[in-house]
């Protein structure tokens, strides 16, 4: 059986792709560069804080968490670890299954977001939001919202690329 023939990209397929990483890994660094020197917390910190407070209870299974953030169940636990020697989660059992756990905003995590909230709005602000129109913004929220992640295929695959952020 022969292999199938590999489709090359295009110059502007290329160029898309290139940019579209290039921006998003940039992006990603300087929001994190700016929550470290200002706050001491790293993105994938301050993402686990927001994905729990949004949730009731301002607790998450860890799997579901895990899920969410692309994170292996090691890679999470190796991120909420930090937060809970923070002071700023802590891991409780599953009320309905004695072998799951959820992680929980403390109080402590919830003052830390509310304090960390405005230096990671603002740099979305200045190096995203305000460098595009109105109209390139309804572009490029329809286009992301066209690729389709595969969840399953795109679990754990994070924590290599992050194994520096907590």
């Amino acid at each position: 059986m022969s292999e199938p023939a590999v489709r090359w990209l295009t110059e502007p397929e290329m160029l898309a792709w290139r940019n579209l990483v290039h921006a998003t890994t940039g992006l990603l660094a300087m929001l994190d560069n700016d929550l470290r020197a200002e706050h001491g917390l790293t993105f994938g910190d301050y993402e686990v804080l927001v994905h729990l407070s949004e949730e009731p209870g301002r607790a998450i299974r860890m799997s579901e968490l895990a899920g969410r953030l692309h994170l292996s169940p090691s890679g999470i636990t190796r991120r909420v670890d930090g937060l809970v020697k923070s002071g700023l989660v802590e891991r409780q059992p599953c009320p309905n299954d004695r072998r799951g756990s959820n992680a929980v905003l403390t109080p402590l995590g919830m003052k830390t977001l509310t304090a960390v909230a405005p230096t990671h709005l603002r740099g979305v602000r200045e190096y995203f939001i305000d460098r595009l129109s109105d109209r390139q913004l309804a572009q490029l929220a329809a286009a992301m919202s066209s690729i389709a992640v595969d969840e399953r295929r795109a679990e754990g695959g994070c924590d290599g690329a992050d194994a520096d952020n907590g």
